[in-house]
């Protein structure tokens, strides 16, 4: 027993040191080809190097916390994200006030009120006592509960499917299936958002999604895959697709988004952008595969971080900097280390001989 808890010690340790490494190249190669795609042009790729800051701040924050005060730290975390979606008002991120944003505008504070669920959902999970899981889910029911109060279906929606989630999560010993599973749900999101600007799908499927999507976004995503046509490689330039898609130009208080976050990065980072988002977000998953905490909470925020990813295909949540920081503290509540103690029941299931093999 002694040998091969060891073993599992070295394994968990030289995946850690992998998974540092792996994120210092995606998230810097994200970095250098936001500058790369900028040019000489008169793009802007601050908003890129935010994000990025951003993600890694939270991220290391959530690594830090988690691994000292793993429960306390995902409900203060949970109340976070929380209170910004709730303060949501003009000059606020997640702010969408009544005529000042496109139809079919996705804001913040879904994204927001889907971390928070995550959040409290990962603290119920973590929780060593039943008053303490009774409480993160009373927390996770009320984030729920408030997308409701503000208005936002899209967060109910998405809140609700994280709890139910977490719930299933319980009962799972293999995490690789669940986040397997996670990560073809996203590609095939994207797909289908690429598939309607293409106007592949089937006329019936097409009309329906349409309808629900709004013909004002369909039309920004048509011009995203023009430009990406135009420009596959560098792109038109981090933050210029409002001045180079005629939807945009035409329309009255525009933001310059076209409301998908691949789509954005296809025609302002041309391809290898997307490539790169679609890199980050493998290492998010890859983290949570390889973290020492419990398969419940690895799942839970692997589903938030996906119904995040969900959000971001028909909306522009990656662009506010909030949302960001808290995806990376979440993922970084998610892989913390156990800080010495002892890892829950479930962990000698996943780092087996056969996982260590693998």
């Amino acid at each position: 027993m002694a040998a091969s808890a060891a073993r599992v010690a070295v394994v968990r340790e030289r995946g850690s040191r992998g998974l540092d490494v792996a994120g210092v190249l995606v998230l810097g190669s994200c970095v250098a080809w936001s500058l790369i795609s900028a040019g000489s042009r008169e793009a802007r790729p601050e908003g890129v190097l935010l994000a990025v800051l951003a993600l890694t701040a939270g991220y290391a924050c959530g690594r830090i916390t988690g691994s000292l005060l793993p429960v306390t730290a995902a409900l203060v975390a949970a109340l976070v994200a929380l209170g910004l979606a709730l303060a949501s008002a003009p000059g606020v991120p997640g702010a969408t006030p009544v005529g000042s944003v496109p139809t079919g505008h996705t804001g913040a504070a879904a994204a927001l009120l889907v971390l928070a669920a995550g959040a409290a959902c990962c603290a119920a999970a973590a929780a060593g006592s039943r008053p303490g899981r009774l409480l993160s889910g009373l927390l996770a029911a009320a984030v729920a509960g408030s997308a409701l109060a503000i208005g936002s279906v899209a967060g109910f929606v998405a809140s609700a499917a994280v709890l139910l989630c977490s719930l299933a999560a319980v009962r799972m010993r293999r995490r690789l299936l669940g986040l397997v599973g996670l990560a073809l749900a996203t590609v095939l999101m994207v797909g289908a958002s690429w598939a309607v600007a293409e106007e592949r799908l089937p006329e019936g499927l097409a009309v329906s999604l349409e309808g629900g999507l709004t013909g004002h976004r369909v039309l920004l995503w048509q011009d995203a895959v023009a430009l990406t046509k135009e420009n596959p490689v560098l792109g038109v330039g981090p933050d210029r697709f409002g001045a180079r898609s005629a939807t945009a130009r035409e329309t009255f208080a525009a933001d310059g988004k076209p409301h998908s976050a691949a789509l954005q990065q296809a025609a302002e980072q041309g391809l290898p952008g997307v490539a790169l988002l679609g890199a980050a977000y493998g290492w998010l998953l890859w983290g949570l595969w390889r973290s020492p905490r419990p398969t419940a909470v690895v799942l839970t925020a692997g589903a938030a971080l996906t119904a995040l990813a969900a959000l971001a295909t028909v909306g522009n949540a990656l662009s506010f900097t909030p949302v960001t920081a808290c995806a990376g503290l979440l993922a970084g509540l998610a892989t913390a280390g156990a800080g010495g103690r002892t890892s829950p029941v479930d962990d000698p299931v996943i780092y087996s001989a056969d996982d260590a093999a693998g």
